[in-house]
């Protein structure tokens, strides 16, 4: 096949998994931008409280991110050999460690709510909002894990589709509940919180309806296998460690915002969320790249793998490029949709700046964490995350240190976590993809 007809293939394989990733993707963010502006419109503090509480829950949720990520490229590499039963076998013994792990979490993390929530010093009725908050949400966090790890298996099976539909129904669902429980009912931040919890359960039972039916189609048993359950374990654990140093900067990217005062928070909580929204765009990508890269290095494929890495990589800053051009530009009237508070208002626009600006940069980090993600490279991921968190340590006490005032001080911030912290990630990822170490082919050990 010629270079511009494997472009053209790839380009077409990369479409075909990103667009519906993208939706499934940009449907919780969209989620958190309606929770955000509801909880806003109640005032500045409950929106710090949420801010406070979705920094732990995200954290929490977010260091167990392994479940999808090593369940896609062992499923895919799987499926590159040609043995579909074993693919859908390990994607069912990530699910049975997902709800075992989002059980004990739920469990310790209802007691241990209002001492996570005190480690940021904020002020007591901020603390109180927060403590509410997270105490509900902590009934749906096992929910939260099998459904990231049903993700992860439809992924590696290279399917995108019923994630986007799963996700776009259920999260549809969690706005009008949350409508209904804050305004309807009253229940103010307590109301997000259960909207949320309802929600993720729901979308656990239409996915074990589907991954029911992939079991029976390729004769493996739904039930869990000791050995493939210590293996995801296992192959999860350097992945764990690579969440852990990125969770470790978002909590301290929020410490320092809290440090500022409430109001920076609350303005660093509505940029944030813009953060995470234009992430889970342009990581739809790096999905793509996680299960090509792995179907690709199944099958021994690796001048595919290459054309793949290349061209994600080109999607991924042109896209960076264009998003973010349009958030810069809508900078002084995006901050009117999520907050009323005039303070929290003003405080946003220079913020919004830097983070468009940082936006390509962005998509080329996003692509390439997928790539080596995909590649099953974790250990080089869990390393260098430890480097690039020290980078961004020194620059975060910096603008606490300084303090400085009104708006600068989150524009700072901003600044520090978005360019400065994502630049050293981006260094330290382009010099393991540039080399061929990470493409070990054949199935998963």
């Amino acid at each position: 096949m010629s270079t511009a007809l494997a472009r053209r293939a790839v380009d077409r394989d990369i479409l075909r998994l990103a667009v519906p990733a993208l939706g499934a993707l940009i449907a919780e963010p969209l989620f958190l931008l309606a929770d955000t502006a509801m909880i806003g419109h109640l005032g500045a503090t409950p929106l710090a409280g949420l801010g406070l509480a979705s920094a732990i829950l995200q954290t929490i949720i977010g260091l167990m991110v392994f479940l999808a990520y090593a369940t896609t490229p062992a499923v895919a590499r799987r499926v590159g050999t040609g043995d579909r039963r074993g693919a859908v076998a390990a994607g069912i013994d990530g699910l049975w460690l997902a709800l075992g792990l989002g059980a004990v979490l739920a469990v310790a993390g209802w007691f241990a709510a209002p001492l996570l929530v005190g480690v940021f010093g904020a002020a007591s009725d901020v603390a109180a909002e927060a403590s509410v908050y997270l105490s509900i949400s902590m009934a749906g966090l096992p929910a939260m894990l099998v459904v990231f790890a049903a993700t992860g298996l439809l992924r590696g099976l290279q399917d995108t589709r019923t994630p986007l539909w799963v996700a776009g129904i259920g999260f549809t669902v969690n706005i009008a509940l949350n409508f209904v429980f804050i305004y309807v009912l009253g229940w103010g931040i307590a109301g997000s919180a259960w909207g949320t919890v309802v929600a993720q359960w729901g979308m656990v039972l239409v996915y074990v309806v589907v991954v029911g039916r992939h079991a029976a189609s390729a004769g493996a048993s739904p039930w869990p296998h000791h050995a493939g359950v210590l293996r995801g374990a296992r192959s999860g654990g350097w992945l764990f460690l690579r969440t852990a140093s990125l969770r470790a900067a978002l909590l301290l990217a929020t410490w320092a915002a809290t440090s500022l005062g409430s109001d920076e928070l609350a303005a660093f909580q509505v940029a944030m969320t813009i953060y995470f929204t234009i992430a889970f765009a342009l990581d739809a990508l790096a999905i793509a790249a996680q299960a090509l890269v792995g179907l690709g290095l199944g099958a021994g494929d690796v001048d595919r793998v290459r054309v793949v890495l290349r061209r994600c990589l080109q999607w991924g800053v042109g896209v960076g490029v264009v998003v973010g051009a349009l958030v810069a530009a809508t900078a002084w009237v995006l901050p009117a949709l999520f907050t009323s508070s005039a303070d929290v208002q003003a405080l946003l626009p220079p913020t919004l700046v830097v983070l468009g600006v940082s936006a390509p940069l962005g998509g080329l980090v996003f692509v390439l964490d997928g790539v080596l993600i995909g590649a099953g490279d974790a250990r080089y991921l869990a390393w260098t995350g430890l480097v690039n968190l020290a980078v961004f340590v020194p620059l975060a006490s910096w603008v606490v240190v300084v303090a400085p005032p009104g708006a600068a001080g989150p524009a700072w911030l901003m600044a520090a976590f978005a360019i400065g912290y994502l630049a050293a990630r981006g260094v330290t990822l382009w010099l393991r993809a540039r080399g061929s170490a990470w493409m070990v082919t054949g199935a998963p050990a």
